[in-house]
């Protein structure tokens, strides 16, 4: 059976290369019938912290990355222990005392020769081990070196493949000397090429080497990350960029993951998040939107958890001017309104914040190129034509505002922007006329007679 291993350390959280180094073990634990095994390596106490581990299991879990067992290094230093003791019984290795404390360092001698692996990426490698100095096993304070945890721990896990960054070539001799000097059997490896910025060079916070949680926050969905990360270094082919992850399973192998780096873009990502938003269930979505909209205090929760909030959930309120009350239903419309042109689930806050505020924002910019005359006529007109409506739809709407440019002998364009600014303060967004429908007559009747008060 397949066995593949994810092994995080918790100094720090979860980033986008160490998750594409998760989606591609899971995947193709799945792929091949096989198990996908997690182990935390913790063995620097001072700086493996639980509040990481906590933040790289949550993020596993948001990417749908669930494990099938999970390990601990800090509590198998006794094994470590037994193994460093083999090799000192059978002459592979010795202590070293250090004198300036009354401790010993147990460490591996490195004989020379050739080692020779078929990285399942990159083919052959080969590596002299003359170039390689003798390897500290276990430190003085008891803790394991990394490349001897690593060789320990993938033997008695019966891991069968390595599939990490190719960062670790440098290790992967170190370790075949291990295995070979312990009698294990040594894994296939595959070395993932490094994720480049797009500027080149590695990924730094600024071109995108931010935190898995970060990316949540930021208000990307799961399924949109996973399927861009897919793409670092893999192509399902066809010409194919979006892929369903039960689709992907069927296809992947790691032997087809490219060599070269691939290249970090932030404008991608937002286009998959884009597209994924588009056919996400409105229902669902509105779910994760209402969380943000109380954190900024649009909405006050009544009747329910903002965490979780079923169709039968009650109403909401809008905060904090008129306390006026909107049900689910309604948000979710104004969901739908917004949908396909969000890149992330936070812009819904952004785009969307004149149905929830009365004091709104006008853009300078754009009271200065489309309210910088005087509209007065023009939105006293309009209002009046709201008035006369016996039936208030976007279809009505429409129908009185076309009739209202004929009669003024004005193009569309030259009432439809500065309506837009006045009730809404921005110049782009969903048609005016459903904006004005889900604004609601009286919100659009006040913000325009707001506008005359002004003087225009």
């Amino acid at each position: 059976m397949v066995r593949v291993r994810f092994a995080p350390s918790p100094t720090g959280n979860l980033h986008i290369g160490g998750g594409r180094t998760a989606l591609f073990n899971w995947l193709y634990a799945q792929a091949k019938s096989g198990k996908f095994i997690l182990r935390i390596e913790d063995t620097d106490q001072e700086r493996s912290k639980q509040e990481y581990v906590e933040e790289i299991l949550n993020s596993l879990k948001w990417l749908g990355f669930n494990w099938d067992e999970i390990y601990y290094q800090s509590k198998r230093f006794n094994i470590y222990t037994e193994y460093a003791n083999k090799l000192l019984k059978e002459g592979r290795a010795y202590k070293e005392k250090l004198a300036e404390r009354s401790s010993e360092t147990i460490i591996f001698k490195v004989n020379p020769g050739k080692i020779k692996i078929n990285d399942l990426i990159r083919q052959e490698i080969e590596f002299d081990t003359a170039l390689i100095k003798d390897q500290v096993l276990i430190k003085s304070d008891g803790t394991p070196t990394y490349n001897f945890a690593c060789v320990v721990d993938d033997a008695t896990m019966d891991i069968t493949h390595v599939i990490r960054g190719d960062d670790h070539i440098s290790n992967t001799p170190k370790q075949v000397m291990l295995y070979e000097a312990l009698g294990l059997a040594v894994p296939k490896f595959a070395h993932l090429p490094l994720i480049l910025g797009m500027e080149g060079g590695r990924l730094s916070k600024r071109t995108g080497a931010t935190a898995i949680s970060d990316y949540r926050k930021m208000g990307y969905l799961a399924q949109a990350l996973v399927n861009y990360l897919l793409l670092l270094s893999w192509a399902p082919g066809e010409n194919r960029e979006r892929i369903d992850i039960k689709e992907a399973i069927k296809l992947f192998d790691v032997s087809d993951v490219n060599k070269t780096a691939a290249t970090f873009d932030l404008k991608k990502l937002n286009w998959f998040n884009n597209q994924y938003l588009k056919n996400e269930d409105s229902e669902k979505l509105a779910d994760q939107i209402i969380p943000l909209l109380i954190e900024k205090n649009y909405i006050v929760k009544e009747n329910f958890d903002g965490s979780a909030c079923p169709p039968s959930a009650g109403s909401l309120t809008i905060n904090p001017e008129r306390s006026r009350r909107i049900d689910r239903q309604y948000l979710v419309s104004l969901v739908k309104l917004f949908q396909a042109r969000l890149s992330t689930i936070n812009d819904f806050s952004d785009w969307a914040d004149f149905f929830f505020t009365e004091d709104i924002t006008i853009d300078p910019k754009a009271k200065e190129k489309y309210l910088s005359s005087d509209l007065s006529r023009e939105f006293k007109l309009f209002i009046n034509k709201l008035d006369g409506l016996d039936k208030f739809d976007i279809d009505s709407i429409e129908e009185s505002f076309r009739k209202l440019v004929e009669e003024l002998g004005i193009e569309s364009k030259a009432l439809i922007h500065p309506i837009r600014v006045a009730i809404t303060g921005k110049t782009i967004g969903p048609g005016l006329f459903e904006v004005i429908y889900y604004l609601g007559k009286d919100r659009t009747k006040a913000r325009l007679l707001k506008w005359i008060e002004r003087g225009g």
